[in-house]
């Protein structure tokens, strides 16, 4: 598939996996890509399997990402991970504001904003996740939502951080419910986000930035929306769990 940008794909496996667990998956994940050079490949385990993920995974074309991480460098943050740990580790792109930390640890776009700074100063690459609810979108509020979530969570960014940024439309009435965003209502999703980050930015930085889709990707519609022109690649939930199913998806879009 040939395209402007190039696709990247990445695994969250969320709170799943043992260390055990964890290398399996890695094990055949390495196996079965390591012919796969036209896409980035990311998988994001728990924090508790980043060391072991990373020795399992060296010289191989996989990167390694973690599910968040805090805007402070170092102090008196219980709990809280922060960068200069996750690069012991080798890790390369941080997921910031995924819906489920926006809902449940209450994350607003102003901590997302920080977050993603304290990424890039670290030299680290966020992916930045970002979407509707579903009764917004039965409101008519997707782009209202959307550019909102879009400016807030980052602002501050300047051009070369905004390049060096991936975004994850993941439409949170489709993430772990089967239910996909049609390939209409993505591609016109990624075309209103690029449209706004060109209005924050410039035309040259929003056609530079991959924007991901998420929610329910699975072997079966990864060509298809893979295929879409704004559509970058995918942030992968329970498809990723298993080496057989992320593997297809990341082969079926290429």
């Amino acid at each position: 598939m040939n395209k402007e940008r190039k696709l990247i794909i990445a695994g969250n496996w969320k709170m799943n996996k043992t260390v055990a667990e964890a290398l399996d998956l890695a094990a055949g994940l390495k196996l079965e890509l390591a012919n796969v050079k036209e896409v980035d490949i990311v998988v994001c385990p728990p924090y508790t399997a980043l060391s072991e993920v990373s020795k399992a995974i060296l010289d191989s074309n996989i990167r390694l990402g973690a599910q968040n991480m805090s805007e402070h460098n170092v102090g008196a943050y219980t709990g809280e991970i922060a960068a200069v740990m996750l690069k012991e580790f080798s890790v390369r792109y941080v997921i910031l504001g995924h819906s489920e930390r926006r809902q449940y640890q209450q994350e607003s776009d102003a901590l997302i904003a920080r977050k993603a700074l304290a990424v890039h100063g670290a030299a680290l690459k966020p992916i930045v996740c970002i979407g509707e609810t579903l009764a917004e979108r039965e409101a008519g509020q997707t782009e209202q939502v959307l550019a909102t979530q879009v400016r807030g969570s980052l602002a501050g960014l300047d051009k070369e951080q905004m390049v060096e940024t991936v975004v994850a439309y993941e439409p949170v009435w489709a993430i772990g419910t089967g239910k996909t965003a049609s390939p209409a209502q993505a591609q016109e999703a990624h075309a209103f986000i690029r449209r706004v980050l060109a209005g924050m930015f410039d035309e040259t930085v929003a056609r530079k930035v991959r924007i991901q889709y998420g929610g329910s990707v699975k072997p079966a519609n990864a060509r298809e929306l893979m295929s879409l022109p704004d559509v970058d690649g995918a942030l992968v939930g329970g498809a990723a769990l298993e080496a057989r199913s992320f593997t297809d998806i990341i082969k079926n879009s290429i």
